[in-house]
């Protein structure tokens, strides 16, 4: 089977399901938006996975006639921001299954209501099923026009074998002696609630636990303007086969985004066995985040209520935190590539 994937902008957990994709025999080609600067991810591909960079297709008629070319037997698209990807989606809408991959979330607001009056008639005319993460998106697909029959959830997988294995070799020196590090990994942006969490973690420590350290992995536009504490370590951006240095030394992972559609690190970090403290605005937390077995939700923005959060953690005996880090290296198994490589071969035409 050819599929092309119309995608932005890469990240490891994809190209790892385009790998696994490409090796249960079929080819994937990816038509993708240039690497982020804040995220410079380092790829390695799978023979089977052949990626395009999009701004060598000025116009409609390149793209269309690269993917003519192709044939595919599916296209995928993320979201609806490239007009020529949806040209695309719109010429094969009725020759081959066209899947809009939608992350999301449905809250109902006035423009959300006003969107989906225009959206639900544009956007089907142009796709034949919609893959969401999660249960809010996939009620925003439903909202679109999408009969559920047409809408399948798992859009979002990490790379399970990776983070799996973080846990397997840290388990028992953790087991021995659990660390006492909070650790970040994100951009350094303001929605994801970096300078909540940094604001928070000092009162915190200040007031009595000046034993734990806030580490934090990422880089963005806020970097210069990090804040420079003796208990917080700041990393800078690390690839993902990177990150075993730094889990190894770290006990819980937070997540305080104001807004977040899903957040695929909660569920890499839960399955590398770190308990949880997540916000929320966290659209994951819905499947990776069990209260008081894997870790604690705090309210987004609220100082007060990621304190509160935080002194949970640091108040609890090292057997309990040990529970926490296996219940959430299983909880993390709940969604995984094998399920992501299924769902892409139940869609069929319409």
């Amino acid at each position: 089977m050819k599929v092309v994937f119309l995608y932005t902008e890469l990240a490891g957990y994809i190209v790892n399901c385009f790998n696994e994709l490409a090796k249960a025999r079929n080819i994937v080609h990816v038509f993708y938006w240039e690497i982020n600067a804040e995220a410079p991810f380092e790829f390695d591909l799978v023979d089977g996975v052949i990626l395009y960079s999009r701004k060598k297709y000025n116009h409609k008629a390149d793209l269309l006639e690269a993917v003519r070319c192709i044939d595919p037997d599916k296209i995928i698209c993320s979201g609806w921001v490239d007009s020529v990807y949806l040209k695309i989606c719109s010429y094969y809408k009725t020759k081959i299954p066209t899947i809009l991959a939608l992350d999301n979330q449905w809250n109902g607001n006035i423009k959300q209501l006003l969107g989906v009056f225009i959206a639900r008639y544009f956007l089907t005319s142009k796709f034949s099923h919609a893959w969401v993460p999660g249960s809010k998106q996939y009620r925003y697909a439903e909202k679109l026009g999408f009969d559920s029959a047409y809408i399948q959830k798992g859009f979002y997988t990490a790379n399970v074998e990776l983070f799996r294995n973080f846990y397997l070799q840290n388990k028992i020196s953790k087991e021995q002696n659990f660390p006492k590090v909070i650790l970040y990994v994100g951009r350094y942006v303001k929605h994801k609630g970096i300078y909540d969490l940094w604001r928070a973690f000092i009162e915190v420590t200040e007031e009595k636990f000046s034993d734990w350290e806030l580490w934090c992995v990422g880089t963005g536009e806020e970097f210069e303007n990090r804040i420079i504490h003796n208990s917080i370590k700041h990393f800078g951006f690390l690839q993902p086969k990177e990150m075993n240095d730094v889990i190894s030394k770290s006990g819980v992972y937070i997540l305080p985004s104001h807004f977040e559609p899903w957040g695929v690190t909660l569920q890499e970090f839960a399955l590398s066995g770190l308990p949880l403290l997540v916000s929320d605005k966290v659209g994951s937390s819905e499947v990776f985040l069990e209260e008081n077995i894997n870790g604690y939700t705090f309210k987004s923005g609220d100082i007060s209520s990621i304190k509160t959060s935080l002194k949970k953690i640091f108040a609890m005996e090292q057997s309990s935190l040990i529970k926490f880090q296996k219940a959430s290296s299983e909880i993390g198994n709940k969604i995984n590539v094998d399920l992501w490589v299924s769902a892409i071969m139940e869609f069929k035409n319409v």
